[in-house]
């Protein structure tokens, strides 16, 4: 429970005013944070009225909003990290206030408030504010926080609330705050964990005629060069960038053809937008053209109602201010004929882009993301039980063809085969005879091998007569994942429930297999940023390791293990002309958190200019041995003498791999001074003594190596 000061009340700064019949609005007059509340948290606040004695007070909470204590106490944190609640006097709180905005004295005192309100800033613009009234139970909420921002104008503000309740749902505590699409010096006082970018106003220059030579959309990818290159230069976080939506009429109808018609040269900006993300790290194109297809786009844009570029939401008219009806002689027709064609819920398009945002962000940031599915057999990978069928289908084309009922198992092979391309393996569980199954699960000629499972695409089976929960178990210890890295399918009911009770971290599916490979393809803690080659090798990498650790096993001597295996070690500098090889080594920074010395992350094109650079260099580690290839594990990069980034898989440390790594690019880099830090993070204990053991000095917190230093000391 949080330690509570002895006395609490309302902030001086904090005004409550009612706004609906259960909603009052929190409104803290300095940092300008506004909270919709329903009547419940309003009376708590109207309680704090007066100083009340902590914890004293509980028990008039108690009496007022039916909680308990902890519950209490979570919530008047949030109330107080928030500025509407306070320790201080009144004296004492107006004292403090002057001395934070007092401590730049002489500068603009309108650009001095207004950087403290940046400072505290949560939320959008108030003139686009969608908010619910957030309740006791959301306030007193202790999930995760992820703090986002926001850059555009009304449609990425009005989303902000729906982004927050999106992620709730999903037992994260997600800030918004929100500013204009230039504003870079708010992602460098702030560092968000994430960035959404959209609504740029340079799609109005698509409406325009291009001049000569140039593309109608060059504009507007100009201005998205610049908002992503000023972003970028102040912060690392993921950025996501918004797609136009595609427009839903044309202003020739017909008559609009060609590669330069309307809805062409929208579609042409999204392709030149998605070439111009790719030329950044960690940048991701959100395809609002499908998000808003998948949920009926009519109601989403607004371009047959009153412009062609504007591209907002149509049921926003219905939500205008009644003031504004001044400007048509406070004349319009009966809006009833607008609330048919936009449907019930004005908020629709936010909500649809707010869920597309937040899968997004979650399968980028990988919150629980997943490692391993573990699937059925019987009744979830065929019909029926295989040994009473005899084969896995009955189908052959003389009964219909695949895209009748048995396209439902062919389509969920295929889905399963696709996330083993992504790098996610698979291991079976079935209640049955192993060399039954063994010897029954075959496909004759002319089915669609490409589509369909094999035993060989499981990293590991238990197919035996034992409990599931135990099988399940078995497959976590072997392949050391943690329970919450696994997904398990199976149609039997009882199963699931048994599963779901012995291990309640593991996701457990298959209560309906006709939503099943939609679920498989898009639930964003199965996606993956980038496919690499290595990734696709993922199941045989796996497969290789076991081995290894049944060999480990059975041996008592480390060093007599790694004589064993026959290490076979390839250093190259990288050819920046490679695409798969680039697209590798960036996914090595990405993923590599236990030896990654410090955190940066590099684009495959920052990496072809590091290697085309006269005063860089990039350093690959190819390894391999007995029980199959490692493929590329590691991977540093230099500039002007200066190791920024390095990294090595965790798969193969502890075979003294990182030491001869460090050795040859020290040999490569030659005579001379080499400088080199480590960016210190919960999870990269294994590389911080890397420099060290390699002669480096730590001096004004860089390690440095000089041609003095001993190399030669290095461990072996």
């Amino acid at each position: 429970m949080p330690i509570m000061p002895a006395y609490l009340r309302q902030s001086i700064f904090t005004h409550r005013i009612r706004v609906a019949t259960n909603s009052t609005l929190l409104l803290h007059a300095i940092s300008q944070l506004r909270l919709k509340v329903d009547a419940e948290v309003d009376r708590v606040m109207a309680y704090f009225a007066e100083p009340r004695e902590m914890p004293a007070a509980y028990a008039d909470l108690k009496e007022l909003v039916p909680h308990d204590e902890p519950a209490l106490a979570a919530f008047i944190k949030t109330l107080t990290d928030n500025g509407f609640l306070t320790d201080k006097s009144p004296e004492e709180e107006q004292a403090a206030m002057a001395e934070k905005l007092g401590a730049t004295y002489g500068r603009d005192p309108g650009a001095l408030l207004d950087r403290y309100r940046r400072d505290n800033k949560e939320g959008g613009g108030a003139y686009w504010a969608a908010q619910a009234a957030r309740g006791f139970d959301e306030l007193a909420s202790d999930a995760p926080r992820v703090d986002i921002a926001l850059f555009g104008d009304c449609d990425m503000h009005m989303e902000g609330d729906f982004l927050r309740r999106e992620a709730a749902s999903r037992g994260v505590d997600l800030r918004v705050a929100a500013t204009s699409v230039d504003d870079f010096a708010f992602a460098a006082e702030r560092q968000p964990a994430a960035l959404f970018v959209g609504a740029l106003n340079a799609r109005y220059f698509l409406m325009r005629d291009p001049e000569a030579g140039q593309e109608a959309h060059a504009l507007y990818i100009e201005q998205a060069r610049h908002i992503l290159r000023g972003l970028r230069a102040h912060t690392v976080a993921p950025i996501f960038i918004d797609a136009l939506p595609e427009p839903t009429v044309q202003p020739l109808g017909l008559a609009d053809r060609g590669p330069d018609s309307h809805r062409n040269r929208f579609r042409r900006a999204n392709l030149a937008l998605a070439e111009l993300a790719a030329d950044f790290a960690d940048i991701y194109v959100v395809d609002t053209p499908a998000i808003l297809a998948q949920a009926g786009v009519m109601p989403m844009i607004d371009d047959w109602l009153v412009d062609f570029a504007h591209m907002g939401a149509a049921a926003w008219m219905l939500q205008r201010p009644d003031s504004e009806k001044a400007a048509v002689h406070n004349q319009m027709p009966d809006m009833e004929g607008l609330a048919r064609l936009t449907g019930p819920d004005p908020y629709a398009r936010e909500a649809a882009m707010a869920r597309a945002h937040v899968d997004m962000l979650a399968g980028v940031l990988g919150w629980g993301r997943k490692k391993c599915v573990i699937v059925d057999l019987d009744n979830t990978l065929w019909p029926g039980v295989l040994a009473e069928t005899g084969a896995p289908f009955a189908w052959d084309a003389s009964i219909s063809g695949l895209f009748s009922y048995i396209g439902l198992y062919v389509g969920l092979h295929e889905a399963l085969l696709c996330l083993k391309k992504r790098g996610i393996v698979l291991a079976c569980v079935s209640k049955n005879d192993e060399a039954v199954v063994r010897d029954l699960w075959k496909y004759p000629d002319g089915y669609p091998r490409d589509r369909l499972l094999t035993l060989d695409d499981f990293v590991t089976c238990r197919i035996n007569w034992d409990d599931k929960p135990a099988n399940i178990r078995s497959i976590a210890d072997e392949l050391g994942f943690a329970d919450d890295a696994f997904l398990f399918i199976d149609d039997n009911p009882v199963e699931r429930d048994r599963v779901k009770a012995f291990m309640p971290n593991v996701d457990i599916w298959g209560d309906n297999l006709f939503d099943l490979r939609h679920r498989l393809l898009t639930d964003p803690r199965l996606q993956v940023t980038q496919v690499t080659a290595e990734s696709g090798n993922r199941t045989h990498l796996v497969k290789a390791q076991l081995g290894r650790q049944k060999v480990r096993a059975a041996m008592d001597d480390d060093n007599a293990y790694i004589a064993s295996l026959d290490i076979k070690i390839n250093f190259a500098a990288l050819d920046g002309h490679d695409a798969g090889i680039c697209a590798r080594v960036e996914e090595l920074f990405r993923r590599t958190t236990q030896f990654n010395a410090t955190g940066k992350i590099f684009s495959a094109a920052d990496l072809r200019r590091l290697a085309a650079g006269t005063a860089s260099q990039v350093f690959t580690l190819h390894v391999a041995d007995k029980f199959g290839d490692h493929g590329l594990v590691g991977a540093a990069v230099v500039e002007s003498r200066e190791i920024t980034g390095l990294v090595l898989s965790c798969r193969v440390l502890g075979m003294g791999i990182e030491h001869q790594f460090m050795r040859h690019m020290m040999q490569a880099l030659g005579a001379g001074a080499v400088a080199a830090r480590i960016v210190e993070t919960a999870r990269n204990v294994p590389v911080r003594n890397i420099y060290r053991d390699h002669g480096f000095v730590l001096k004004d917190g860089a390690w440095l190596y000089t041609s003095g230093n001993n190399l030669s000391s290095s461990p072996v």
